[in-house]
């Protein structure tokens, strides 16, 4: 037992032995933990079990739990390929006790594995415990016997865990490997600790007390286990290697980034930032987080940037990046189905990524360059840093990476204060407009009776206008009302509010829209057009009706449209965000290149078809963990609840959903595709519309059908002849157009050319042509030229209000006159500028009328430089 490979199953399989529940690893997207922005650990999935918000049908688990590092306060990013053990992508083997085992069986099993399974000398071995915790310590040393010189206590900083501020924590022991005297570094606890010769491979976490809010310790009634150890670490110790790099894992892969680089230094700093940077970057990509520009996107651009930058440091200036994902497929594949079954996927992406880089990279590597200039006291400002990264695109990151290369520093408080300074522009610029009251945020909850009818009694229990809270408000006042249950469909999952009245005996409000305010109040803006409304009066709420049945049929549309691009482009598509309204529907997703005018034909046909099916629409309120296993999408990164409400379309969708839908899937009755277009990177958007306004856009199209068919003398069913025919006539008429013209110009020229003076044996012509576009501008200019041999050349024309001027230099002249210096001095006259090449040059101007003036400057020109 020697490979990677072969130690994760050794491990899975010994604790399967201990009557472990084997559990896969988990997305590397948190789905219940959206305070992170990647899965780091293998007890991450376990969280709420361990808090006891959840209860599985086990009460002992192991897994290997694939973690990324890369951004947030987990971030082992920069220091990837400068140390031997740190990565962005690795995979953690635990074992864990949910109220189970305890102590004694966590340090055997632990134990065990290393020395009898793995066959490591205990004498290799080093073990450390809180210093507080007397029970580990006799475990250690009285019933195992471990030997008392290889063993020390350390402090909280080292071997106290906790969850948080608050809640779960305990004790930790943790179990080094001395790779030996000749590498420097001394036992954990000492002064030396940090160096390498002791490395921690197992930490074992004693869940004992939980915390509260001032910082008293209380026993748990279920104490628990979470335990971790890196596969990495482990296989450095099985192979008898000291760095991680060394290891089978990487050894391939580093092999594959070498080849794909040309670079022929196996040890080369640059190809493990490469080999390490696939593993997360396919993983991540798999998981369905593709680059960005903001959160789990961003870090995904940074860390794939990162690895092209360091094989253009290496030469290779082509795409590379994703011919590294066969590699690691060969290694990870077997283990990981998710990685083979999307090769092709994560290829695309990567190769799409390289592409946009490439002019970013190569211009913020010369302006880079600029910043080393800049540098004062070994340190680049942070504002340089800044720009690089605002207006150029360049990653901070990349740029401390390079300043690093150059034995500099960045001034991160100076690009820190610059994107704060940034982010409050932006912020002031997005509240334009907004009252007051839009950011009111409530406690309570308002009953939302939606559902089961559009209309309900309540009770107003709440009035408030530009955020002040009010008993009444008056006939013509705006402001926010609050019931105590409501029909109102609040804008939520991108479904818009509901819109209709609020009614009493004396009053009437109508209501513009419906928002959330806190967790679950429910608020109807609007204004009331006649009479008083009072808090405590008793209402009738009615929904209008029309409204809310145009914007079911779109949000019903979307859930048929997600399944269809899913069907379509695979099932990498992820919802990215939507907006459903009466009108139309909204809806971005995740992709990495325009979809086909024939991929948006078969995703149209498909909805269609479901639409004709007639499924009944089904909505079941399920324990989350009962919807996901029975195949419900969830969108991306949102956060729910213990219970949820899933929507069933047939066979086709099934999704979490807490919006308003149609009853059936017919009553949409036609849905079309309006436009596809990017929004971002790896994000596309598609408009489209349902039901009725779905019927009048057909209808309109129709009309606009005939009309055309009208103008081009022909009939809808021959209109596509017949402007094919008008748009071939309109070619062979530009084309005959632009003939003639190039005769005139050429007629025009063969007189310019009898205008030429000679100054001291040099040819010169400045002259203006009428009637020219800038096209046979040049051509004539290159007429003249043929026709004088030697000389130099003005041309100018008026087009559309603007200066045209074209300058030549004939070859023998060249090394006396430049093209590019005269254009800038008649260019400046007329209010233009250009430039070119030192036989030609070309400029616009802003005022044609200075022409005459213009042309009088070159021959004083000429006459300066004649010798």
């Amino acid at each position: 037992m020697n490979s990677s490979a072969e130690l994760r199953q050794a491990f899975l399989d010994y604790f399967a032995q201990q009557d472990h529940t084997l559990v896969p690893s988990s997305p590397l997207v948190p789905g219940n933990d959206p305070t992170l922005l990647f899965t780091n650990a293998g007890m991450v999935q376990f969280k709420d079990t361990f808090l006891g918000r959840e209860k599985r049908p086990y009460s002992r688990a192991a897994s290997s739990q694939l973690c990324v590092r890369a951004g947030g306060k987990h971030n082992d990013l920069e220091n990837v390929g400068y140390t031997a053990r740190h990565h962005t992508f690795f995979e953690m083997l635990g074992n864990f006790s949910f109220g189970d085992y305890f102590k004694r069986e966590a340090i055997n099993y632990a134990w065990n594995f290393l020395t009898q399974v793995l066959h490591l000398p205990p004498e290799r071995l080093w073990v450390t415990v809180y210093t507080e915790d007397d029970e580990a310590a006799d475990i250690w040393l009285k019933e195992l016997k471990v030997d008392p010189t290889r063993f020390s206590r350390c402090g909280e900083k080292d071997n106290f865990w906790s969850m948080g501020d608050t809640g779960p924590c305990g004790p930790c022991s943790e179990i080094f490997y001395d790779h030996g005297p000749e590498i420097p570094g001394g036992p954990p606890g000492s002064e030396n600790a940090e160096a390498d010769r002791y490395v921690e491979i197992w930490n074992l976490v004693f869940m004992q007390f939980n915390r509260d809010a001032s910082g008293q310790l209380s026993p748990l009634p279920r104490p628990s286990v979470d335990t971790g150890m890196g596969l990495e670490r482990l296989a450095a110790v099985v192979q008898g290697v000291h760095s991680n790099y060394e290891i089978d894992l990487f050894r391939n892969l580093i092999r594959a980034a070498a080849e794909a680089t040309g670079c022929k230094d196996q040890n080369s700093k640059s190809l493990r930032v490469i080999a390490d940077h696939i593993r997360s970057a396919a993983f991540l990509i798999a998981d369905g987080v593709t680059p960005g520009n903001e959160g789990r996107g961003y870090v995904q651009r940074r860390i794939i940037r990162r690895a092209i930058r360091h094989g253009y440091q290496l030469g290779q200036q082509q795409p590379f990046f994703y011919q590294l994902v066969a590699p690691l497929v060969a290694e990870m594949g077997s283990a990981y189905p998710q990685l083979a079954g999307k090769q092709d996927y994560i290829e695309r992406v990567l190769r799409t990524e390289e592409e946009r880089f490439a002019d970013t990279l190569e211009l913020g590597l010369r302006l880079f360059d600029d910043l080393v200039a800049q540098a004062r006291g070994g340190q680049i400002p942070g504002e340089a840093v800044f720009k690089l990264y605002d207006t150029y695109g360049f990653p901070a990151d990349l740029t401390a990476d390079l300043a690093r290369e150059r034995g500099l520093t960045l001034d991160l408080a100076g690009f820190d204060a610059e994107m704060t300074r940034q982010k409050e522009r932006a912020r002031a610029a997005s509240q334009f407009g907004g009252a007051a009251m839009d950011r009111i945020e409530l406690e309570g909850k308002t009953d939302f009776t939606g559902y089961e009818g559009t209309d309900d009694q309540g009770t107003l229990v709440a009035l408030y206008r530009d955020g002040e809270e009010r008993d009444s408000l008056s006939e013509g006042e705006s402001g926010l009302a609050i019931l105590d249950l409501t029909p109102f469909y609040a804008e939520s999952g991108g479904q818009v509010g509901d819109t209709g009245v609020i009614e009493t005996e004396n009053a009437r409000f109508e209501v513009l829209d419906t928002q959330k305010h806190g967790d679950g109040v429910i608020g109807h803006h609007g204004r009331v057009v006649s009479g008083e409304l009072q808090v405590g009066d008793q209402v009738s709420a009615r929904v209008d009706g029309e409204h809310r049945s145009a914007t079911a049929l779109h949000h019903s549309a979307t859930h048929l449209l997600h399944a269809a691009l899913r069907t379509v482009l695979g099932d990498h598509v992820q919802q990215r965000g939507s907006q459903v309204g009466s009108e139309r529907l909204r809806f971005d997703f995740s992709h990495f290149e325009p979809v086909t005018r024939e991929q948006l034909r078969a995703i149209e046909h498909l909805v269609n078809r479901e639409i004709r099916n007639n499924h009944m629409v089904e909505t079941r309120i399920m324990e989350i963990e009962d919807a996901k296993r029975s195949g419900a999408v969830a969108l991306f990164g949102e956060k729910y609840g213990d219970q949820v409400r899933v929507l069933r379309m047939g066979d086709f969708s099934v999704e979490l959903c807490g919006g308003t839908h149609v009853r059936a899937v017919g009553d949409i009755g036609l849905f079309k595709i309006l436009s596809e277009t990017g929004i971002s990177s790896g994000v596309r958007r598609i408009e489209a519309v349902a039901g009725e306004q779905a019927l009048r856009w057909v209808e309109d199209e129709e009309s606009r059908l005939q009309r055309i068919a009208e103008l081009v003398k022909g009939s809808p069913a021959d209109v596509d002849e017949k402007v094919s025919q008008l748009a071939e006539r309109a070619r062979r008429l530009e084309k005959e157009l632009e003939q003639l013209k190039g005769k005139l110009a050429s007629a025009a020229g063969s007189e310019l050319a009898d205008q030429a003076i000679d100054i001291n044996g040099v040819k010169v012509l400045a002259a203006k042509l009428d009637g020219v576009d800038p096209k046979s501008l040049r051509d004539t200019l290159d007429q003249l030229k043929n026709k004088l041999g030697s000389g130099v050349l003005v041309l100018a024309t008026e087009n559309a209000g603007k200066a045209s001027l074209i300058v030549g230099v004939t070859k023998d002249l060249t090394d006396r006159f430049k093209a590019g210096d005269l254009i800038k001095v008649v260019a400046a006259a007329v209010d233009g500028k250009g430039g070119g090449r030192p036989d030609m040059a070309q400029a616009g101007g802003n005022n044609p009328a200075a022409i005459p003036a213009s042309l009088a400057l070159v021959e004083p020109w000429v006459r300066e430089r004649v010798h």
